[in-house]
C-alpha cells in the first residue's frame, strides 16, 4: 500500500498555522514574517511536502514549461545529433528562466492532434509550413508560438536560415570542381506533388541547388542529375546510395540535405568499396560535430543551430510574459565548410 501523500493541511497542523499561511509561504513568501516562513519550510521539510503541480498550474494557469512541437516520433528526432544541437539552445534558456521543455511527438503520426494535450506556456514549433491546419489551431488555442524553419507566418515571430544561399554555396563548389553527375538527396516532404509541393527548408535548399546547377549550364531536370526523397535519417541515405549504385552509370557527386544523410552516404560508400572522393565527392548540410571527425571529413554548409534554438526559446519566453507586442524574424547565416570528401571527378 503506497504512503499517504502529505497536504497543506498536514503543514499547517504541524506548523500550528493556517492553510493560508502555508500557501502564502509557497506562493507569496514576502506576506509573511520571516520566522514564520522559515518555520513553515522546516515543518514542510520534515514532512515531505511536495507541492502538487497539477494545483499550482489551476491556481496560477502557468505550467513553467516550454513545448517543443516536433515533426517526427522522438526515437527518429533523437537518431538526428542536430536535435541534441538544437534541445542545448533551449536548455540554456530553459536554465536560465527556471522553465522545463517539454518534447511534443505527433499524437497518432499528427502534429496537429497533439496541440490540445500538451501541458505548456507556448510551443516552439519545427518545420512546419505556413498553409497547414497547425498554425491555426495554436491561434485558436491562444497559447504563443514561435516557427523555426519553416515558412513565415503573418503575425507570428520567426527564427530561420539563409538556407539557399548555404546550398548554393555548397553545390557551386561541388560543380566547381567539374561534376556534372549529380545526384541529390533530399528529406521527405510529406507531400505527394514531388519538388513542385515543397514548402520551408526543403523548397529553399532546393533553390540554392538549382541555382547552382544554372550557373554551371545545368537545368533540375538534366538526366544526369538525379533528385530522391528519402527519410532524413543516416540508415535511408545509405540505402539510397546501395540503390543508386545498382545502375549501370553512376553519379560522381552526391548533394544531401543534412549531414546525417550524408553520414548515412559515407557508411554505405566504405561498405561498397566506393572511394571518397575519388571515385564519389560528398557533401551534408548543418556541420554537426561528426562532420570534422568523420572519414573523410564532410564538406558541409555551417548553420547555427544552438543559437537557433536559444533565440527561438527567448523570443518565445517574452511572448508568454507579454513583452512581445510585434512579431520578432530573425534569418541566421550559414559558413561553407571546406572538408576532405570533395573532389573533381576522375573522369574530368
Amino acid at each position: 500500500m503506497s504512503p499517504r501523500r502529505i497536504t497543506i493541511a498536514d503543514v499547517a497542523a504541524r506548523a500550528n498555522v493556517s492553510k493560508t499561511a502555508v500557501s502564502f509561504a509557497f506562493n507569496n513568501p514576502e506576506r509573511l514574517s520571516d520566522s514564520t516562513l522559515q518555520q513553515i519550510l522546516a515543518v514542510a521539510d520534515e514532512l515531505g511536502y511536495i507541492r502538487d503541480p497539477a494545483a499550482r498550474m489551476l491556481r496560477t494557469g502557468r505550467t513553467n514549461s516550454l513545448g517543443v512541437l516536433l515533426p517526427q516520433q522522438i526515437d527518429a528526432t533523437l537518431e538526428n545529433p542536430y536535435y541534441a544541437q538544437f534541445f542545448r539552445g533551449i536548455g540554456q534558456t530553459c536554465h536560465q528562466e527556471g522553465l522545463s521543455m517539454l518534447l511534443v511527438p505527433p499524437l497518432r503520426d499528427s502534429m496537429l492532434k497533439a496541440i490540445p494535450y500538451a501541458a505548456v506556456d507556448g510551443f516552439v514549433v519545427c518545420g512546419l509550413e505556413a498553409d497547414r491546419g497547425e498554425v491555426q489551431a495554436l491561434r485558436q488555442r491562444g497559447i504563443p508560438f514561435v516557427l523555426v524553419d519553416s515558412d513565415e507566418t503573418d503575425g507570428v515571430s520567426c527564427i530561420d536560415v539563409d538556407e539557399e544561399n548555404g546550398m548554393r554555396e555548397v553545390a557551386e563548389y561541388l560543380l566547381g570542381q567539374g561534376h556534372r553527375r549529380i545526384l541529390v538527396l533530399a528529406f521527405e516532404s510529406g507531400t505527394t506533388g514531388g519538388s513542385t509541393g515543397w514548402h520551408g527548408p526543403l523548397s529553399r535548399r532546393k533553390r540554392g541547388v538549382d541555382q547552382a546547377l544554372e550557373k554551371y549550364g545545368l537545368a533540375a531536370d538534366d538526366p544526369r542529375v538525379q533528385v530522391r526523397e528519402i527519410p532524413c535519417t543516416r540508415a535511408a541515405g545509405a540505402a539510397a546510395l546501395r540503390d543508386v549504385w545498382q545502375h549501370a552509370e553512376h553519379p560522381t557527386a552526391v548533394i544531401t540535405f543534412s549531414d546525417i544523410i550524408a553520414f548515412g552516404v559515407l557508411d554505405a560508400a566504405r561498405e561498397l568499396g566506393i572511394d571518397v572522393p575519388g571515385e564519389l565527392s560528398v557533401t551534408g548540410f548543418d556541420d554537426l560535430p561528426e562532420s570534422e571527425w568523420a572519414h573523410p571529413g564532410l564538406t558541409t554548409a555551417r548553420q547555427p543551430i544552438e543559437a537557433k534554438g536559444r533565440l527561438a526559446s527567448e523570443y518565445l519566453v517574452d511572448a508568454i510574459a507579454g513583452q512581445d507586442t510585434e512579431p520578432r524574424r530573425r534569418r541566421l547565416h550559414t559558413t561553407l565548410v571546406i572538408r576532405d570528401s570533395v573532389a573533381p571527378p576522375r573522369t574530368a
